[in-house]
């Protein structure tokens, strides 16, 4: 029992203590400090995108990171809330107020907390690598595009959530374009990429904050910044229930699902580009628990759905956090932003935040992998990473990650259904051929079938083939390639036992695999058949035919 409950909960800050340097804590500081600096305007932004409060983003940010990090099964994951939310979060908080909005973030924590321990989490592997490749570099065009307002200084008119409308905004706009904080967010995006070339062990984004926002201060420029954006409580957050009924746990139980799905995905996915850009493994089960209870605790603390977020992964991980210590040092920064530095945080310019987060969005779109794949993968894959990047940018996670997955499930399934065949041997000429050691004899009156690869319902029409050609009286169907049967075929299979019981023929089974024949035996087909009729081998069973023809 002890050996299960290790196996399906490993906190990774557990592990990554042992042997923790004090070099290594001044990594984890600088990247936790880095991060929470990124966070802060994204937490608010996204709590305003939600429909709730600015300060209930950072409440989001400081729990569940926290949490989070401290249980999770990711070294370097950093959560809080993610665009992928805002739109689901402002729905159900319109349709049922913020109570609401609490007890569905409650009920999903519970559940993404059982399926950790259902060991859910595993499913991730079944997601393909176009599907998450598509989906990272959507997410890095996603990221750049809502930066253009502040780095070009724009003024919406609206408050626009989705990218296009982001982007329609932009267009729209563009004619109150701030030359002074395009500026800035060019100095900034100078800073972030000269700087490492002859200082590598300070993050650049220190230089670009600390020089931008002096420049903005000491000449008075017409730059937005954080405090001029945004008021914000300093209040702690406390904790408190929400009111619970029959009818309103009923109404909710939709969005809870909703919330738990794509916390878990999102979360997961996050943890897989991690894994891609430090070369470690994250424990899938452990992540989903420690999202269930950041989730609950987020929710008790008055802030909103969390999950793994990649941008401000890629951005720990790119300023050297290797721990789960900068994901709980990034939430105890926000801390004590929210309670005391919030004065200083308030001069970092809005144009630097965003330059900080083009690099984050270049560095984590593994725009390589993206063009290799459309270069040296075949057509159908290339379909799946474009289809799926298009609707990460023009709609959300959940849309690309349905449709990418049902669009690689069944291009998969006509790979395989063309990869399923079923042919007759060919009779040779015993005078001209009989030398040649391939070849076998095949008996009187009896036709030999051979079925290669796995016999489902996208391929289940190739057994139609072998009632259509076998016109002798013994058929011998060759299985050694038939790796398993699903019901279509084994419907296909029944069949074909009725035609050949109706025409008088004999049927043959030889070199049938594992699977196929407890399937077959399963459904009692192994009795239609009669057991005398199943071969080992194909040799076996052209013996077989002839001691049949013979009587």
């Amino acid at each position: 029992m002890k050996e299960l409950k290790q196996n399906i909960f490993q906190p990774k800050l557990i592990s990554s203590l042992k042997g923790y340097s004090g070099a290594q804590f001044v990594k984890d500081l600088t990247a936790g400090v880095i991060v929470a600096i990124i966070a802060l305007p994204l937490s608010i932004a996204l709590a305003l995108a939600s429909g709730v409060t600015p300060e209930q983003g950072l409440y989001t940010a400081i729990v569940a990171g926290f949490v989070i990090s401290a249980f999770g099964g990711s070294r370097v994951q950093i959560a809080g809330p993610t665009a992928a939310f805002a739109t689901i979060v402002a729905g159900i908080v319109a349709e049922n107020g913020f109570s609401g909005l609490v007890l569905a973030t409650l009920m999903a924590g519970i559940m993404l907390i059982l399926m950790g321990v259902f060991k859910l989490g595993s499913l991730i592997k079944f997601i393909p690598f176009t599907i998450t490749t598509g989906f990272t570099t959507g997410i890095a065009v996603t990221l750049i595009i809502g930066q253009l307002k502040d780095f070009l200084g724009l003024t919406f008119v609206n408050s626009p959530i989705e990218t296009v409308e982001k982007l329609e905004e932009v267009a729209h706009t563009i004619g109150t374009f701030n030359f002074e904080a395009f500026l800035i967010g060019i100095i900034s995006l100078a800073v972030l990429i000269i700087f490492p070339k002859f200082i590598k062990k300070i993050p650049p984004s220190i230089f670009a904050i600390v020089i931008s926002a002096v420049l903005v201060k000491v000449f008075d420029m017409n730059v937005n910044t954080i405090g001029s954006l945004y008021t914000i409580s300093s209040a702690l957050p406390t904790p408190s229930l929400p009111e619970m009924s029959f009818d309103t746990v009923k109404a909710v139980i939709p969005d809870a699902v909703t919330i738990a799905v794509l916390a878990g995905v999102e979360s997961l996915l996050s943890c897989v580009v991690a894994d891609g850009m430090t070369g470690s493994r994250h424990n899938s089960n452990t992540e989903l628990i420690a999202q269930g209870m950041g989730n609950i605790a987020s929710a008790l603390f008055g802030g909103i759905p969390a999950t793994g977020a990649i941008a401000r992964t890629a951005a720990n991980i790119k300023n050297g956090g290797k721990t789960p210590v900068a994901g709980m040092i990034h939430a105890v920064v926000l801390l004590l932003v929210l309670v005391v530095l919030m004065p200083y945080a308030a001069l970092i310019p809005m144009p630097t935040i965003a330059a900080i987060l083009f690099v984050v969005a270049y560095n984590m779109s593994e725009w390589r992998e993206f063009v290799a794949i459309v270069k040296r993968s075949p057509k159908s894959d290339v379909l799946v990473l474009i289809v799926t990047f298009a609707l990460t940018v023009v709609f959300d996670l959940v849309v690309a990650i349905a449709v990418g997955l049902v669009l690689a499930t069944v291009l998969f399934m006509k790979k395989m259904s063309d990869v399923t065949d079923a042919y007759g041997w060919k009779e040779f000429d015993e005078h001209t051929d009989s030398e040649n050691i391939r070849f076998k004899k095949v008996p009187e009156n009896t036709m030999v079938f051979e079925i290669t690869g796995p016999v489902f319902f996208g391929a289940s029409g190739k057994i139609a083939d072998v009632i259509k050609h076998g016109k002798k009286d013994i058929l011998i169907i060759r299985m050694r390639s038939v790796p398993a049967i699903d019901a279509t075929g084994l419907h296909s299979f029944e069949s074909l036992i009725k035609v050949c019981k109706k025409s008088g023929k004999t049927l043959i089974l030889s070199h049938v695999n594992e699977q196929p024949l407890n399937t077959l035996k399963k459904a009692g087909l192994l009795e239609e058949i009669g057991e005398e009729n199943i071969c080992a081998n194909i040799d076996e069973a052209l013996l077989h035919a002839a001691e049949v023809n013979f009587c």
